[in-house]
């Protein structure tokens, strides 16, 4: 009895679930419409308060079950030019998922319409929308669960892409003070999974037909798309070179995603990206176009309660160049950032044929025998800076360097002519033989400012093979703590291949010569350290027009460097950095001042702490400079005004010395 009247209330049960069931959707049938205008005057509503803009449709209504139909949707910013305007729009919804909360469309047909973004001398027609919002994802705090978040968000943006559209005549309109940019969306078809679309680019200097074709599944998370240019011709992105001197493009690009999964408190997004014939020119990254012939990321992101990562299964390739990366940004004690870099072992000669032209051109034609492989290491703790880890490592089998490109790092073993770049333009000739009176041997060369210079440039010179692990730390804390590049960590191999081998221009490009060209001349042991700081002190920059040690001697005091006393080797230690400016560091009576001398004293005592001088040393060595050489008619005597100059060549000062690590 008691089984019967339990089956007999479960039936009733279900017979009034099925009648709410019932109910509810004839009521939203018979008040559907109403509803909608509910729903448009609530979207109203916000727009008003919480974006100052105005939101209209003047026709909206349901059409069958669930289709919608819409004309005249516009949105306007209060005096500002209009943001936003469709003429038609007609979509379906999924009923069931609508019950649930959940929106997902399920068709989409939009006809005659444009989104402009304007800046002008008023404004910004979209900067309500800018405002800071507390992004779901990009929430730092300790309690995020990232992997959920992203989650929803990406399962609610693909909910909005209909397994079946049809956009026609559709316009992206840009206008930043007067530099404009049209996209005209001509048509885009998703049906069957199948993507296309016709895209018009217009441009102060570009007009091109773009093509995005392939599949798309929004419901299964998978798509495999390919973008183009029609007449098989380089895309060129527009805007970048007006506004940021950018100029960029490439042939085709290929994005896929494979697998957005959530499994075990984890969120996989795996896929690749593709790109063939990218080019990029801008004076920051290099004086010429920088071109990769082919490049593929094959990706694996992963998103976990209290962390967001690139897994190191994830593989970069670049040409012939294989690496895989590892990012990790977690909070899950601390916050933290990791990324870790490894190439596995590879031909030498793959390495520098598939290094991008344009960046390397120093190396284009060398050649080299061997392998090598590489790992970087890096961490840093934003509540514990002074841990950072960095760690780079080469392995080296059999490699050697059979011949050399632009930069033929072997003539410092022989005498040569050394031409200075400055401001662009080719200085005159600095003969490194005996032909020329000025070049001074290392014999020659007093170790007061041998000692004085390593002291102030480079401590551990004879030591290093190049670079300074800590003072690259360093440099990195520095820079991070506050946000620009305050300090670097340039040893004097570094310089040296600057000065000998490269242009004084800042940009990536010559850096990065910088970088590869001193880790090859000091592992492949081309030439010795003693030859290597000769030839520097022979060609660094003194003074204006003034190249080399015994140019300088002479160009300062009116004596050979053999002469040399300790306090004028000091000085000229401590004008390295900043040698056309050297002047700023007398007063009007022609003695250094006080920041000048404080300093010089300073590397004087490092020197005693180090057992570089002696007590005898300094005797009758008081820090007192007396310039008499022809430098002498640069420095403002009481006679000469002078200028704001000189408070900004101090501050300079300081700020070169205090980048130093001694």
């Amino acid at each position: 009895m008691r089984k019967k009247n339990k089956k007999q209330i479960a039936i009733l049960v279900l017979k009034i679930f099925v009648v709410f069931i019932v109910l509810s959707v004839i009521s939203f049938f018979v008040f559907r419409n109403t509803l909608l205008q509910k729903a448009i005057a609530k979207v109203s509503d916000k727009m008003t308060t919480d974006y100052n803009s105005s939101f209209t449709v003047k026709e909206a209504s349901f059409k069958g079950f669930s289709d919608i139909e819409m004309k005249g949707i516009t949105l306007v910013p209060k005096n500002a030019d209009t943001l936003l305007q469709v003429s038609e729009l007609k979509t379906s919804i999924n009923f069931l998922r609508l019950l649930t909360g959940d929106v997902q469309l399920g068709t989409l047909e939009m006809k005659n319409g444009f989104v402009q973004l304007v800046k002008n001398e008023n404004g910004k027609n979209f900067d309500a929308f800018l405002k800071n919002k507390k992004e779901d994802i990009l929430d730092d705090k300790k309690d995020a669960n990232y992997a959920e978040r992203a989650y929803r968000l990406l399962n609610r943006v693909l909910n909005l892409v209909p397994t079946d559209m049809r956009l026609e005549n559709l316009t992206l309109r840009m206008n930043d003070m007067g530099r404009k940019v049209n996209l005209h969306l001509k048509e885009l078809k998703l049906a069957d999974e199948q993507l296309e679309s016709s895209i018009g680019v217009s441009a102060d200097d570009i007009a091109q037909n773009w093509k995005v074709k392939g599949f798309a599944d929004p419901r299964n998370k998978q798509a495999d798309l390919n973008f183009f240019n029609t007449d098989t011709s380089r895309v060129e992105i527009p805007y970048l070179n007006e506004r940021y001197g950018l100029k960029s493009g490439f042939d085709s690009i290929h994005i896929n995603v494979e697998k957005i999964d959530m499994s075990g408190g984890e969120l996989h997004v795996d896929g690749y990206a593709s790109i063939r014939n990218f080019m990029v020119n801008h004076a920051r990254i290099s004086k010429k176009d920088v071109v990769i012939d082919d490049a593929r990321f094959d990706y694996r992101f992963l998103f976990g309660s209290d962390f967001i990562a690139l897994d190191s299964t994830s593989t970069v390739r670049l040409n012939k160049i294989k690496f895989h990366p590892f990012i990790k940004y977690s909070v899950a004690e601390d916050t933290t950032y990791q990324l870790k870099a490894r190439i596995p072992k590879m031909a030498a000669q793959d390495f520098i044929v598939s290094l991008p032209s344009g960046l390397f051109t120093n190396f284009e034609g060398m050649e080299a025998e061997g392998n090598f492989s590489y790992n970087l290491d890096f961490l840093y703790n934003k509540n514990k800076p002074n841990q950072l880890v960095f760690d780079s490592t080469l392995k080296k089998d059999g490699l050697k360097i059979t011949k050399y490109g632009a930069a033929d790092l072997a003539k410092l073993n022989s005498a040569f002519t050394y031409r200075a770049i400055d401001n662009g333009r080719q200085q005159r000739g600095i003969s490194l033989s005996s032909d020329n009176p000025y070049y001074t041997p290392m014999e020659q060369i007093p170790s007061y400012l041998r000692h004085a210079v390593l002291t102030s440039e480079d401590p551990s010179f004879f030591s290093h093979r190049g670079f300074i692990n800590e003072a690259f730390k360093q440099s990195i804390i520095k820079n991070i703590r506050t946000k620009k590049f305050a300090r670097g960590a340039s040893t004097i191999s570094m310089q040296l291949i600057k000065n000998v081998f490269l242009t004084r221009e800042k940009t990536l490009s010559r850096k990065l010569e910088e970088i590869l060209l001193t880790y090859i001349l000091e592992n492949n042991r081309i030439a010795s350290k003693e030859r290597m700081l000769e030839v520097y002190f022979n060609v660094i920059e003194w003074g204006p027009d003034v190249y080399g040690i015994g140019e300088a001697s002479s160009y300062y005091f009116g004596k050979s460097p053999s002469q040399l006393t300790l306090d004028e080797c000091i000085f000229l230690a401590s004008i390295i950095p900043r040698p056309k400016a050297f002047m700023w560091q007398f007063n009007d009576d022609g003695n250094l001042k006080g920041y000048a001398e404080k300093h010089n004293d300073y590397i004087k005592k490092l020197m005693m702490r180090r057992g570089l001088l002696n007590p005898e040393d300094t005797l009758a060595q008081s820090g007192k400079i007396n310039i008499s050489g022809r430098a002498r008619s640069r420095i403002r005597l009481k006679e000469q005004v002078p200028t704001a100059n000189d408070s900004l060549a101090m501050k300079e000062f300081f700020m070169n010395f205090t980048n130093r690590t001694f």
